[in-house]
């Protein structure tokens, strides 16, 4: 089973490397990865996705939970929350082509990020199956280089992630 989790981590160095050493000590592998810092410059979220059987995973959220520069822990599976991945997809570009990837860059509302004679680079942003949608729509003009982040997720509604104290500071919301 996918899980994304978030992991609110104090803007250490060396979190990240012992995070990551949890998941590969347990033959967890990470599908990605990202973390950067949010409204407070120390404390970072990192965003995890991660496959795995329920039992094991349970035992890695628990130790998650035990790290002294953890936090907090949220797997999202428990909760309503929304999700985007970014991609940034640099394509062959011709006289024939170029009409066709303006169109679908406006369709998947893209935006065309740089320009050469011979290669347009986009920027997607949206959900897995979208991004897949326009992946597959784009292959045939042909992709010559793909990066992409894998999501990010954040609680819908009122309900935040972040600790007590930090909602404290900014306002009423569910923890």
């Amino acid at each position: 089973m996918r899980h994304i989790i978030s992991v609110l981590v104090e803007n250490e160095f060396g979190v990240l490397s012992r995070i990551a050493g949890l998941f590969s000590g347990r033959g967890f592998n990470i599908e990605s990865l990202c973390v950067a810092e949010g409204i407070d410059p120390t404390i970072s979220t990192m965003t995890i996705v991660t496959t795995g059987n329920e039992a094991i995973l349970e035992q890695i959220l628990k130790q998650l939970n035990k790290l002294i520069n953890v936090i907090k822990v949220t797997d999202f599976k428990e909760m309503d929350y929304v999700s985007r991945e970014m991609i940034l997809v640099k394509l062959h570009t011709d006289e024939k082509t170029r009409a066709e990837i303006l169109r679908m860059a406006e369709i998947f509302r893209g935006k065309i990020i740089d320009v050469s004679p011979k290669t347009y680079t986009l920027l997607v942003t949206g959900d897995e199956e979208k991004l897949k949608a326009f992946l597959a729509l784009v292959k045939p003009i042909g992709i010559k280089e793909l990066v992409r982040t894998g999501p990010i997720a954040i609680a819908r509604g009122e309900k935040t992630i972040k600790p007590k104290e930090i909602q404290n500071k900014g306002g009423e919301a569910d923890g």
